[in-house]
């Protein structure tokens, strides 16, 4: 699975670039720091990224603005001792990254199986290369972003966006959401979960509109 992160949410926030460009990179940027310890390089990106928008008060303004400031209070090895802490190590983790798990309880369940019907219509399958199941959260942003800037318009528009959202991510973003901030041990992660639930607060209003 392809996590490039070309630019960041700041850039979103205050480039001329269109909202469909926008949404596949702040996708990207969130797979990026969930399907493993992001990267040296993603983490300077992010403390040296702009904090404010355009527009004073933007929605997603505050949760960017926090978790760039706590990256920048954290080293590099702490970010990736915490990563470690929550989502890694031997054994079960302390919080679980797949829709399987929040939707039935289980891992590896009829949640998964349904997905990968899903991504098969769409004609996508998992990389040999990737250790995780497809219901990986980060998984999940990294075909929202295929969806939104795909080339194919079949499989590339609104409408397989709106499906695939309301299916396999809504239902259960925000219960991945609590189980990180709630964890003592959060800190990068805590911010992260709260940027995410914002930004998912805004695609689901805007998919409620295509209805």
């Amino acid at each position: 699975m392809a996590t490039k992160n070309e630019s960041l949410l700041a850039e979103q926030l205050t480039s001329t670039l269109d909202e469909e460009t926008a949404r596949s990179e702040i996708y990207g940027l969130l797979a990026g720091v969930l399907y493993k310890s992001p990267a040296i390089e993603l983490i300077a990106q992010i403390r040296v990224a702009a904090t404010d928008t355009p527009a004073a008060g933007a929605f997603l303004e505050e949760p960017w603005r926090n978790f760039v400031g706590v990256t920048r209070s954290m080293s590099d090895q702490a970010i990736k001792n915490e990563y470690e802490a929550l989502f890694g190590g031997v054994g079960k983790p302390e919080i679980y990254l797949y829709g399987s798990h929040y939707l039935s309880g289980f891992l590896n369940e009829k949640p998964l199986a349904r997905l990968r019907t899903d991504l098969n219509s769409l004609g996508l399958e998992r990389s040999e290369v990737m250790s995780d199941t497809e219901d990986h959260f980060a998984y999940l942003c990294e075909v929202m972003r295929y969806l939104i800037a795909g080339d194919d318009v079949v499989v590339a528009n609104l409408t397989r966006q709106r499906e695939f959202f309301s299916t396999h991510i809504q239902p259960w973003v925000n219960l991945m959401c609590d189980d990180i901030q709630s964890n003592n041990k959060a800190n990068f992660y805590a911010s992260l979960a709260e940027l995410i639930r914002a930004f998912m607060g805004i695609e689901a209003q805007g998919f409620d509109m295509l209805v």
